[in-house]
């Protein structure tokens, strides 16, 4: 599973409130990190240690000339080779609607990071809800741009879904935050009203339930 592999040097919204939430120094391993844009960013401005793991060839090869240390493999398997706690921070941003079972993912990334943080585009917009309510067909948004029969995303997630999501698989949510973006992601508001209905993706920042 990978981001989206884009050779442009611009920081999408999303991932520049990411970075904020990440403290100086920080361990970090991004899971789907395409073309390591964030990781650079928190390498360059945070003096982070950063490690990357992507499916996509190009990408690494991508993440490889920005001097960033990243594996090529599935994100799937290639977590369970961490020690506990070796991370600081796990990032999987923009890639749970690309999991096919997200569960036993969390549950690593929980186990290899001290926290994580995992964003997604919020299904339950209300750009989404008209489209389906108006043309009964699967929308199409600048957040969800592909058909139904050509997209990566596997899952559509609401941030209500993740909230329950969270109660029933068991780990705690710490932070969460809905955005707003413009149609290109490069810049964006916090929707503090309503974000289930008005966010175009939803962060959250997660952490293992207390024994």
């Amino acid at each position: 599973m990978t981001a989206t592999c884009n050779a442009g040097n611009g920081i999408r919204y999303d991932l520049r409130l990411v970075a904020s939430w990440i403290p100086q120094g920080a361990r970090v391993l991004g899971l789907g990190c395409g073309d390591g844009t964030l990781l650079h960013y928190l390498k360059t401005r945070k003096n982070a240690v950063c490690t990357g793991i992507d499916i996509d060839e190009s990408c690494v090869a991508r993440c490889i000339e920005r001097g960033l240390t990243v594996l090529q493999g599935d994100i799937n398997e290639e977590v369970r080779d961490y020690p506990d706690d070796v991370f600081d921070y796990v990032i999987l941003a923009q890639t749970l609607q690309q999991i096919y079972d997200p569960a036993p993912l969390i549950r690593e990334m929980l186990r290899i990071g001290r926290q994580s943080v995992v964003s997604f585009p919020n299904f339950s917009h209300w750009r989404v809800r008209m489209m389906l309510a108006l043309t009964g067909h699967a929308p199409v948004t600048p957040q969800l741009p592909y058909q139904w029969h050509d997209t990566p995303n596997i899952r559509v997630i609401t941030l209500s879904d993740f909230r329950r999501y969270a109660r029933q698989v068991g780990f705690r949510i710490l932070k969460e935050v809905g955005i707003n973006t413009d149609r290109q992601d490069r810049s964006g508001i916090t929707v503090r009203f309503l974000p289930d209905l008005f966010a175009t993706y939803g962060l959250f920042l997660i952490a293992k339930e207390v024994p």
